[in-house]
């Protein structure tokens, strides 16, 4: 299976961010991508790295998923931020348009609050081209199955199933998946996204809320009790178009290797009855039980089974690694993924 990894996601590498009140380490950091690297090698895979990090054929697809105003903001408000009096080093909003903002502010401060959902997306001077390495990774790998492979893998970071049309959120900037599916769909006509993070992509969904040419499936930890807390309920199905082509399955906090995988199974069986031509698969390894954000307790080995079902549906596919962050197992949990898909 051909990888892709572009080096530049090293220039997104914020040292913390605000959890519980409080600065902490980040655990989003360019120690990621070192990480899964050695758990590709350790499965007998190497990355290749995108012909280029940026590009205009990436920036109209990133249109397609994302509004204008979002991706200029990312470009460009760094510098706009540091002419403010007593600016911090990173872009962090200070203010959110909690319940529903009605007017688009021209102050960096007020648009820093309307596109940074949370305090974890800090911005440096070099985030965005962090992001766009990110985004070409995943463009390239989806471009491989487009030439014909039956499989290719995008190793993101930062992630982006939470990044929605102009939201930045849970470390995501650009969403990542949502683009590999946009390249698929230059092709195929229906193409489903299967995220098995254990956080909720409620960026892809809002995405893709109100089609029905791109079908969403996300298993995760319930958001009555965890991040990203206000998306992801089992009610939430899709609208207009779109209706029947979301499929959420919240899973309660603690869940074991059985009732992960029992979910999944669950989630194949609607991803079957869409009838995709081609399959992103979100791949969070953040479900494991040691996993610094841990929610569920799944070991190492269901990864393995994780794998060997979603090869066994012959879709071509795209992988993009969404979550799964440091810890000694993180190579482990890439690399059994591996070996179960391409056992």
């Amino acid at each position: 299976m051909k990888c892709f990894y572009h080096p530049d996601q090293a220039y997104h590498a914020p040292p913390t961010f605000l959890l519980r009140g409080q600065p902490a380490p980040s655990p989003e950091g360019p120690v990621r991508a070192e990480l899964l690297t050695q758990g590709l090698a350790n499965a007998g895979l190497t990355l290749t790295a995108p012909r280029e990090a940026d590009s205009p054929t990436l920036r109209k697809r990133l249109e397609q998923i994302h509004t204008p105003r979002y991706l200029t903001f990312l470009e460009t408000i760094y510098p706009r931020w540091q002419t403010l009096p007593d600016a911090a080093e990173f872009v962090a909003p200070n203010i959110h348009p909690c319940g529903g903002g009605h007017h688009y502010p021209r102050h960096p401060i007020g648009q820093a609050g309307w596109h940074l959902h949370d305090m974890a997306c800090p911005l440096s001077a070099t985030s965005f081209q962090g992001a766009l390495a990110s985004a070409a990774s995943a463009e390239a790998a989806a471009e491989k199955v487009l030439d014909g492979a039956p499989a290719a893998y995008a190793l993101c970071r930062p992630p982006g199933h939470h990044a929605g049309p102009e939201r930045a959120g849970g470390f995501c900037l650009l969403n990542n998946s949502a683009l590999a599916a946009t390249v698929l769909r230059e092709r195929f006509a229906k193409v489903a996204i299967i995220d098995v993070d254990l956080h909720h992509g409620n960026g892809t969904q809002d995405i893709f809320y109100d089609r029905c040419d791109v079908w969403t499936g996300s298993l995760h930890a319930d958001p009555s009790d965890f991040y990203p807390f206000f998306w992801g309920g089992a009610d939430e199905i899709g609208s207009g178009e779109g209706e029947g082509a979301n499929v959420n399955l919240p899973l309660p906090l603690g869940g074991d290797g059985d009732v992960y995988l029992n979910a999944l199974t669950m989630l194949i069986e609607c991803l079957q009855r869409f009838e995709p031509e081609a399959v992103v698969v979100a791949l969070g390894l953040d479900a494991h039980k040691d996993d610094p954000l841990a929610g569920l307790k799944v070991e190492t080995e269901a990864f393995v089974e994780v794998g060997k079902r979603l090869a066994a549906l012959s879709y071509p596919m795209v992988i993009v690694q969404e979550g799964g962050y440091p810890t000694e197992h993180l190579s482990t949990n890439l690399a059994a993924f591996m070996q179960g898909f391409t056992a």
